[in-house]
């Protein structure tokens, strides 16, 4: 018979968790185990096997030993048998379980190990078995048992909930609001809603909305339920994590460590620009790694959260499904489902960041003049290299959770909730671009008429087919009135002048041709001044001056009378008025023109590129702003809805002020909690409606360069085009469709630009390499309140908001009957209530509605104003952490249901010893 091992315990030791006493039992015959005999397990040298002289105080292992093979292959533990025929070996060794070889071994005193043949569970005799075992290398410490911390009290706690709506009520205000919405189905009455007929739905209209309602009858339901709960934070022990960092030591040898700690909270947009995380980043040590900070400031800006100021203190509340089912511990339990589903991811969420974002930088350096850096100096003192592993010093924070009440709630819908609120503007002066550099063109004179005087030469000829021409010097001629000859003059026959005697004849006329005095002049008028024949004065008096062509300067002169002088020429003086060119022909106003659109180009250079440095710089002042408090924020929000509430029921009251006191009455309206609708609920146009005058919420400032009103078929919001990389400010613009581009047929089509043809418009927002990232909803074309967090502009851009009132504690049956007789009527109340046997308790059986609605309003009336209550949920802070078995089970009223453990670096660094195996290179 061979023998058997088998795992027989493993026992913890106080005051550790990393190790615990491991108990094999040998069992077998008499003769196989005689009694003083030393028997021993062979187990691998990686395993981490304390001296059991450490450990005087645990019986177990008195008696044992732990000895090293020779050939360093194994290591021995074992002990001298006390009863022949079984034995029990103990050692202490890691908790982390594993499993190994391990061979059996006896050997008188003194004599050589002589390994057996033996069993285990369902194995046959063999010399080498697999036996559970701890785990190979050194023992993992992750801190003390959470038992060793009872009594801790917490030093921080978070208030958070999940809202409900019970289903089963037809409220007025919601049913009518979406009946209206609807469509389809005739909107009774307010007044319709307070029938008998309406009570159990016995009308063909009520019927008919209360099946149109099923899918969504949490909408129109006006109660709901609010389950408050309660975050502890405790704080346990640290031990040491990872390694951080590496050095070693040659004997004598010292190094001087310097230690820069750099943290960032991504809570928070940027941490310098950021007025909250300024504070935070000057309190390092003592906020940002905390994980309960993390997570007030994830909740301040969790979108998907409502929130109700509980106790003077913003508290999230998360919303869950509706719930047909009244009982109270119904609905705590699967709130408290809900609440440890959201707290447990947003908890390892803040946590997993603020691992990531610790970060620690060794350097070893001479000298340094870094006062607000941590410096150290390890010194090796010893005739031996030394090795140090730089770990970090982790901190262990307990998270439990527990239930602390119930509150029946009211709840209502408010349309475009963002309409009336106001928005903060940036005061921002742009200074005017500088434009002194550039001088302008000087406008050139205006041009003036110009008279001049011209001399020309007028020929004496005879006139074409007479017999005579002049014959004797300072003869007179006169203008003769047709030809000197008998048919009448033709038209292009020159006028004649003729003698007293009419017997010479002469030519009248004569052309002229005048140079003008300036470029671009053209000839106006001329008249004769003065005549001169042989250097004297002689007689000529004109008929007629005519141009004939202004611009070169042609005129042409018909004489009335004159005296030939000496029959040779007679030299006239002119007076000719020139008139100045046209503006487009002179080339002074050309070259003037030339030279100020040359100015005006470069003005206008210098104007667009002042014009995108405004629009740069307004862009990162406007990013930069400063959010405010998310408390005031909210204060705001609840305001504003609640205003919207009671402009939306005044006209079932003759006097406002008594609405608002009755509400002050029955409901806690500085709990009030709400939640945003997201913005696509509301009617927008659609994407492929954006066409090139399409204008975004808050568009690019016109430039002072485009005129107020655009042509048409043109579209001024697009002004920086060329001037930004891709595509708050918004603009319009375009970019080819690649679905819808034809293949170009020419070259010219090639070249032309394809965002002409079909175009894709988006409403873009503008940024920069120096902006912060957008908010949220900026591609969605959302109104962005500078100086506001995500939660207002989610606001801002709602379709609706769902705002929740807790009715104060002991009011809930006042609130029912108030709502029933005032607001809400009282559809569907008749009708029998749905019991659920599991859930419900046995009064809910074979009641209706109403009737179940009242008995769940009493009983919260009488668990909200129980002092036990209070106690309850004050006992954390007065007996402190309470160990939970299994870390969450479904919650009861007013207990602790959930906890889970957080791990957290600090900015402590602890150098530690080490020494490795040259042969293996594991650590030893």
């Amino acid at each position: 018979m061979a023998l058997a091992v088998t795992l027989k315990s493993r026992d913890a030791i106080p005051g550790t968790v990393a190790y615990q006493v491991w108990s094999y039992q040998v069992s077998g015959t008499p003769g196989e185990l005689p009694k003083d005999q030393r028997i021993a397990l062979g187990l691998p040298t990686d395993i981490d096997v304390r001296d059991p002289s450490e450990y005087p105080t645990v019986a177990a292992l008195a008696g044992t030993f732990v000895e090293d093979d020779p050939n360093g292959i194994r290591q021995y533990v074992g002990r001298t048998v006390g009863t022949a025929g079984s034995a029990v070996i103990a050692f202490v060794a890691p908790s982390t379980d594993a499993t190994c070889e391990a061979i059996l071994v006896k050997a008188p005193t003194g004599q050589a190990w002589v390994a057996l043949p033996f069993t285990t569970l369902g194995s046959s005799p063999s010399h080498v078995q697999v036996l559970p075992a701890p785990r190979r290398g050194p023992a993992v410490f992750n801190g003390r048992p959470l038992s060793d911390f009872r009594g801790t009290l917490p030093y921080a706690s978070e208030v958070v909930g999940v809202y409900q709506p019970l289903v089963g009520w037809l409220g007025a205000l919601s049913t009518m609001r979406a009946a209206e919405r609807g469509g389809g189905q005739p909107v009774p009455s307010r007044e319709a809603f307070s029938s008998d007929a309406a009570s159990t739905l016995d009308d063909g209209t009520f019927a008919a909305l209360a099946e149109q309602a099923q899918a969504v009858a949490g909408s129109v339901s006006p109660i709901g339920m609010v389950n408050l709960f309660r975050q502890y934070f405790f704080e346990f022990d640290s031990f040491l994590g990872t390694p951080a960092g590496h050095l070693w030591l040659s004997p004598g040898g010292t190094v001087e460590l310097v230690e820069t700690s750099t943290r960032r909270t991504l809570v928070e947009k940027t941490a310098e620009l950021s007025e909250e995380t300024t504070r935070q980043t000057e309190e390092t040590l003592s906020s940002q790694d905390d994980v309960a900070d993390a997570v007030k400031e994830s909740n301040a800006n969790n979108t998907k959260l409502g929130v109700s100021a509980t106790g003077g203190v913003n508290a999230p509340i998360y919303h869950a499904e509706a719930s047909a089912n009244f009982s109270t511990d119904s609905t705590v339990s699967k709130s408290s489902e809900e609440t440890h589903k959201r707290s447990r991811t947003q908890s390892a969420k803040v946590s997993s960041q603020i691992k990531r974002n610790f970060k620690t930088t060794f350097k070893t350096v001479t000298e340094t003049t870094d006062t607000s850096s941590r410096r150290y100096v390890v010194q090796n003192t010893t005739a031996n290299l030394v090795n140090y592993e730089l770990r970090r010093k982790m901190r262990k924070v307990g998270v439990q959770i527990q239930h602390i009440g119930s509150r029946l709630c009211w709840q209502v819908y408010l349309d475009d909730p963002g309409a009336s609120l106001g928005l903060g503007e940036l005061v921002h002066v742009v200074t005017a671009p500088d434009v002194t550099g550039i001088k302008k063109p000087e406008p050139p004179p205006v041009p003036q008429a110009k008279v001049v005087e011209f001399t020309g030469q007028f020929p004496i000829l005879k006139y074409p087919g007479t017999k005579d021409g002049p014959d004797e010097d300072n003869a007179d001629f006169v203008f003769l009135e047709g030809p000197p000859h008998d048919p009448p003059f033709q038209p292009d026959e020159p006028k004649g002048l003729m003698s007293y005697d009419r017997a010479h004849h002469i030519i009248a006329e004569a052309p002229f041709t005048a140079g003008p005095p300036a470029p671009g002049y053209s000839l106006a008028m001329a008249a004769v001044k003065s005549a001169q024949s042989g250097g004297k004065p002689c007689k000529f008096v004109a008929q007629e001056c005519k141009v004939e062509n202004a611009a070169a300067g042609q005129f042409r002169v018909t004489a009335k009378s004159l005296n030939v002088g000496d029959m040779n020429v007679i030299d006239l003086t002119f007076t000719l008025t020139w008139n100045p060119p046209a503006t487009a022909q002179d080339p002074a106003q050309a070259q003037y023109l030339a030279d100020l659109d040359a100015y005006e180009e470069q003005v206008g250079r210098i104007q667009r590129e002042a014009y995108a440095n405004a629009v740069r710089e307004r862009l990162k002042l406007v990013s930069s702003v400063r959010p405010r408090s998310a408390d005031d924020l909210r204060t705001e929000e609840r305001h504003r809805v609640y205003r919207q509430l009671l402009d939306k029921i005044t006209p079932l009251f003759d006097d406002p002020h008594f609405n608002a006191e009755m509400l002050a009455q029955t409901f806690d309206v500085d709990e009030m909690l709400y939640f945003v609708a997201p913005d696509y609920w509301k009617p927008h146009p659609d994407p492929g409606d954006i066409s090139g005058n399409s204008i975004s919420r808050n568009p690019v400032p016109r430039p002072p360069w485009v005129p107020q009103l655009p042509e048409p078929g043109t579209c001024w919001v697009d002004q920086i085009a060329g001037e930004t990389v891709s595509g708050w400010y918004t603009r319009t613009g375009k970019s080819p469709d690649p679905e819808r581009q034809p293949q170009p047929s020419s070259e010219a089509a090639a070249a032309a630009d394809l965002c002409d043809a079909h175009p894709e418009w988006r409403l873009n927002y503008l940024i920069t390499e120096e902006t912060l990232p957008a908010p949220v909803g900026s591609s969605l074309g959302w109104r962005i309140q500078i100086d506001g967090d995500p939660r207002r502009n989610e606001f801002l851009n709602a379709a609706w908001v769902k705002a929740v009132f807790p009715v104060r504690p002991g009011h809930e049956l006042q609130a029912i009957q108030w709502l029933d007789s005032t607001i809400e009527g009282h559809a569907a109340l008749g009708r029998p209530y749905p019991f659920n046997p599991s859930t419900d308790p046995p009064e809910y059986q074979n009641k209706s509605v109403g009737e179940v609605l009242k008995l769940l309003a009493q009983k919260l009336a009488v668990t909200n104003t129980d002092p036990t209550r209070t106690v309850a949920q004050e006992k954390v802070f007065e007996t402190g952490f309470d160990p939970l078995a299994g870390g969450f089970q479904p919650a009861q009223p007013y207990q602790i249901f959930d906890q889970w453990v957080e791990v957290l670096p600090t900015d402590q660094i602890v150098a530690v010893p080490v020494s490795y195996d040259p042969k293996t290179g594991q650590q030893l």
